[in-house]
């Protein structure tokens, strides 16, 4: 009899690579628009299984973006976020440099991603 590495046969969940849109350059002082968006389930923690047991809430519950060492962008997330978070803001280009994107998602799972701005 093989392993079962999945107890209770739960489903896994999947999340793809998270993206973003962000210029490539910028023009010093610019305001530009930042989209980002992660593929994720977002398990709210209220349905059962097949087997009547309640699915863990799996959330993205915090996204964050850093401008070199800056936090210019966060917000927490809660059960309403719709699977799939699109976030869009806006930020004001002043030096080149790196943006990171970083969502974390209940039980400590964290997805980063680095995008170099060049402000010209």
């Amino acid at each position: 009899m093989a392993a079962n590495n999945n107890p209770g046969n739960r489903s896994t969940v999947v999340v793809t690579a998270p993206r973003v849109q962000v210029p490539a350059t910028v023009a010093k002082g610019e305001i530009f628009s930042v989209k980002a968006l992660i593929s994720h389930p977002m398990e709210t923690g209220l349905r059962y299984d097949d087997q009547g047991i309640v699915i863990p809430r799996k959330i993205i519950n915090k996204f964050v973006c850093r401008y070199g060492e800056v936090v210019v962008f966060s917000v927490d997330l809660h059960e309403s976020v719709a699977a799939n978070p699109f976030i869009e803001f806006y930020l004001r280009a002043t030096d080149s440099g790196s943006l990171e994107f970083i969502w974390e998602e209940d039980g400590g799972g964290v997805f980063r991603l680095e995008h170099q701005l060049v402000v010209g």
